[in-house]
């Protein structure tokens, strides 16, 4: 059965979709891939019991699970999810198949709710989960699950040139004349949003030149880093290959970007600022969702998996930071430790930080119209 839904995930292997708007054109595509055997049902909306029903009656059949993820973790779950497979087939013979769709945190948060039909999501930050909860699409407390929900960390760093030759060595360095910076849209990309709040909380902190404490000297510093900003694109992702054909002289970015492309035999460096915010990554599975495909165990069962130590040092393995323990002291040498590492907690909490930084009219909006100023 086809779905006129724009945002759906459909059951061809390597199919790219574009991510539709009724408001804008954009040339942003929704990347769906499909991993293992392709076949899938869709139906019409199930009760819990009759999502239980559903699951026992397609028991010999491949279960199915579609991730909605953001852009940056997509080379770790192309090895996640394969060894989810062959862990989930050892006691279900009947296997596995994964669709997957990549996009900016906030645009994946909208499309899921939205209407395409992601079983888990995989995003940058807690309020862009947060986002799908208050549409009604998730009604357990994800935040009970071990570590608070989240399944990897980062650090927001500064990508440089290979030998930094704009001697790049910190936040302020980024508004000197004749730099010209990449960080993408903080409309869309979870990246964008991580990386202001690290300089919003660098400067706040007192670990800039702007004076402790003072909300106006962080505004003009991140006016006068955005003066600078050359492009604004939809994703952490899109911005990193702009950055990789030559536009720029920095960018803001998760430190696992970075350490990705120079796996990849890229040439550029990067600067990890005096003073920067620890990354959190949160999933969820989509209650609303499963319930409807009927594939709660498995959805669960592997969001359970992205915790276990083995799914961890492949998390570790594409540059993200393990949230559990034991894997973390096997990879700490592998992470340079920031001078002063904080959170978001230690900027009160997520919905705070909206309201004074991101929410319209707010102190970021006000710094982009400065910046906007002749």
């Amino acid at each position: 059965m086809m779905s006129s839904n724009p945002y759906r995930a459909r059951d061809s292997g390597g199919l790219v979709a574009p991510f539709a708007s009724t408001h804008t054109r954009t040339r942003h595509w929704l990347a769906l891939a499909t991993v293992g055997v392709v076949a899938a049902a869709c139906g019409g909306h199930k009760s819990k019991s009759g999502a239980s029903e559903a699951e026992g009656a397609r028991a010999n059949e491949p279960a199915s699970v579609t991730l909605g993820a953001y852009t940056t973790p997509r080379e770790a779950y192309a090895e996640i999810l394969p060894a989810f497979r062959a862990h989930w087939t050892k006691s279900n013979p009947e296997g596995i198949e994964f669709k997957e769709s990549y996009l900016g945190s906030g645009a994946q948060a909208r499309a899921i709710i939205g209407g395409f039909e992601a079983d888990v999501a995989a995003l940058s930050l807690e309020p862009d989960i947060e986002t799908i909860r208050k549409a009604g699409l998730i009604t357990h407390d994800w935040k009970a699950r071990p570590h608070g929900g989240m399944v990897s960390h980062s650090i927001v760093v500064i990508g440089v040139r290979a030998g930094n030759p704009k001697n790049i060595r910190d936040w302020e360095d980024l508004a000197k004349p004749g730099v010209t910076v990449l960080t993408p849209n903080v409309r869309t990309s979870g990246g964008a949003r991580w990386n202001i709040a690290a300089i919003w909380g660098a400067a706040l902190r007192g670990k800039t030149s702007a004076a402790k404490d003072s909300p106006e000297q962080a505004s003009k510093l991140l006016a006068a880093i955005l003066k600078n900003v050359k492009n604004m694109d939809p994703g952490a992702r899109e911005s990193l290959l702009n950055f990789e054909r030559g536009v720029g002289d920095a960018i803001i970015t998760y430190e696992n970007e970075i350490l990705v492309g120079k796996q990849k035999g890229q040439k550029y460096d990067f600067v990890v600022p005096r003073s920067t915010i620890l990354i959190e990554n949160p999933v969820a599975v989509v209650d609303n969702v499963v319930d409807k495909h009927g594939n709660r165990k498995a959805a669960t069962a592997f969001v359970d998996f992205l915790v276990t130590p083995e799914a961890q040092r492949i998390y570790a393995k594409h540059g993200l930071r393990p949230v559990v323990d034991q894997v973390a002291k096997e990879v700490a040498a592998t992470y340079p430790a920031p001078e002063d590492l904080f959170t978001i907690r230690d900027l009160g909490d997520w919905a705070g930080l909206q309201s004074a930084l991101f929410d319209t009219g707010s102190a970021y909006d006000k710094a982009l119209t400065a910046a906007s100023a002749p």
